[in-house]
């Protein structure tokens, strides 16, 4: 998927993706080729995680993926929360495209028990969200 976003917001989305998306991936541009072949190519930027960026872990098996994902969180909440979000997102948008490894991953995560859970009594104070990319990379710093 794709999407238009008008040029008056494309400074405002851009640094909101920015301070989402920084720590773990790096901005790329990449042709995207709309389903309906009759629309033409559209030259996107889309953000990656690379090999070389600190926050790659590299080949894991699936287990190891999705014990990461359920046990990670992040300024903008738990990571299990992001994918469950993004499965259910992607079954909507498209119920007919499938993303398997996404679903394994869900259904993997589905069976653990949940970070939440795990840290009832555990604080979460140094969490919060952030409002630049700037104050992202300090919030990074600190931890």
């Amino acid at each position: 998927m794709a999407y238009h976003i008008i040029p008056e917001r494309v400074q405002e989305v851009q640094e909101y993706l920015d301070i989402r998306e920084i720590n773990g991936y790096s901005i790329q541009y990449t042709p995207f080729h709309p389903a309906d072949a009759t629309r033409p190519n559209i030259h996107c930027l889309v953000y990656i995680g690379m090999p070389d960026n600190p926050q790659f872990l590299g080949a894991l098996q699936p287990g190891d993926v999705a014990k990461k994902i359920n046990d990670s969180v992040g300024p903008s909440g738990e990571n299990r929360d992001y994918l469950l979000e993004l499965e259910g997102a992607l079954k909507e948008l498209s119920p007919d495209s499938g993303d398997e490894h996404v679903t394994d991953l869900a259904v993997r995560v589905r069976g653990m028990e949940p970070l939440r859970q795990v840290r009832d009594a555990q604080s979460v104070d140094h969490l919060h969200k952030v409002g630049s990319t700037e104050e992202q990379e300090e919030v990074e710093k600190e931890v």
